[in-house]
């Protein structure tokens, strides 16, 4: 299966680098094709200016996205997984501003103009997953609502195929982690994706 992973950390050296590393290291290993997508080494620009914006509800086909490569790499997989901190209960402004620009009408989905009824582009998309450490403990993280967990195991699941299998993986308690601990969870991904 070719899976892309989105990868979005602005530190290489950081703990979430080496999480991306097992990430992409077991999924080759399992025999699976790998494109990874490192929206800070491709210095990915989230902001979406204001002529963007008006013409937004207006886009009908993928290259009239700002990032008609990206739409590209997501219309040739069948595998979806992010990796990122969690930041504020949810994901970095960075990948946010990935989805604000890159799953557009047009690109991931398409809206009716009757309606307003949102159809998928990309229900070719059967695998999802999530890997993400957070500072907060897991109970906090779910009395809050767990925003961003449920915007790409609710929302971003709806815009894919809605059978597909998903997972998420979070080390909590990041901010007073151990050697122990960071290396149990890598345990956790390497064992989780060797059965994607």
């Amino acid at each position: 299966m070719k899976v892309l992973v989105v990868y979005c950390h602005p530190v290489p050296e950081s703990f979430c680098g080496s999480v991306k590393n097992v990430v992409v290291e077991t999924l080759e290993k399992a025999g699976h094709e790998v494109d990874l997508l490192d929206l800070y080494a491709e210095n990915f620009n989230p902001v979406m200016p204001a002529e963007e914006r008006r013409i937004y509800n207006d886009m009908k086909k993928p290259e009239e996205c700002a990032y008609p490569d990206h739409v590209a790499r997501l219309m040739a997989v069948e595998g979806l997984i992010f990796v990122y901190p969690t930041w504020w209960y949810g994901f970095p402004a960075m990948l946010k501003g990935w989805f604000d620009r890159v799953w557009t009408p047009g690109a991931a989905f398409n809206i009716n103009p009757d309606g307003g009824v949102i159809t998928s582009n990309l229900r070719h998309i059967k695998r999802l997953g999530v890997v993400t450490m957070c500072g907060a403990p897991m109970w906090w993280s779910y009395a809050v609502g767990h925003p961003g967990k449920r915007t790409i195991t609710r929302g971003v699941r709806q815009l894919i195929n809605v059978k597909a299998k998903s997972f998420f993986l979070a080390h909590y308690l990041m901010d007073v982690s151990t050697p122990e601990s960071r290396a149990d969870y890598l345990e956790k991904v390497r064992a989780r994706l060797a059965k994607l």
